[in-house]
């Protein structure tokens, strides 16, 4: 399984530091949900629009997770990245870390 995502973290994620910007995050849950809601995401803009907007640290490869395998992720993550067939991509899911949008790469 390998899946690339876009992480949007609030002020009640675990650890709510920007990995992108290395700024504290200050917005509401309800704020990070509409920054998901607002990019438009698809396969095609998926990696740019993680670089730009993910507060994770794999911004710096466009969302990319890399493989990984059951009892790896969060269970959220995990339930939400295992139901996907590879090319497509999730609705907002969310976890301790923040919302997120996942897309399934292989």
């Amino acid at each position: 399984m390998r899946c690339s995502h876009i992480l949007v973290k609030h002020s009640g994620s675990r650890n709510p530091v920007s990995r992108r910007t290395g700024q504290p995050v200050t917005r509401s849950e309800a704020e990070a949900r509409q920054i998901l809601q607002a990019l438009n995401v698809t396969k095609e803009n998926f990696a740019e629009l993680a670089q730009r907007n993910s507060d994770c640290s794999s911004f710096q490869r466009g969302g990319d997770l890399d493989f990984f395998s059951r009892g790896m992720m969060q269970a959220p993550f995990e339930e939400a990245s295992f139901a996907l067939k590879v090319g497509e991509l999730s609705g907002i899911v969310k976890t301790d870390s923040g919302l997120h949008i996942i897309l399934r790469t292989a």
